[in-house]
């Protein structure tokens, strides 16, 4: 499976979630703090294809896939 990438920032409980999330399911994933990396939404909507407002933002291989609630939807979904 493809690792999936999770950009977010600190003192983001979603974020933290997401990492949770991950990691009790076993997935290979990377974290990414959009603070310390100088990573702006801007650069994170031209890797989504779209705008985004929000953190975290996740990718899984380079399919975006969106926030936390995308990514319980998203795991739930992989069967």
């Amino acid at each position: 499976m493809e690792r999936f990438t999770i950009f977010g920032r600190p003192g983001c409980g979603f974020c933290v979630n997401a990492k949770r999330l991950c990691e009790m399911k076993n997935f290979d994933y990377k974290y990414v703090d959009i603070w310390e990396e100088g990573i702006s939404k801007e650069d994170l909507a031209k890797s989504a294809g779209k705008p985004v407002h929000t953190v975290p933002q996740v990718f899984h291989g380079n399919k975006h896939i969106g926030g936390f609630d995308d990514l319980q939807e998203y795991v739930a979904n992989l069967g």
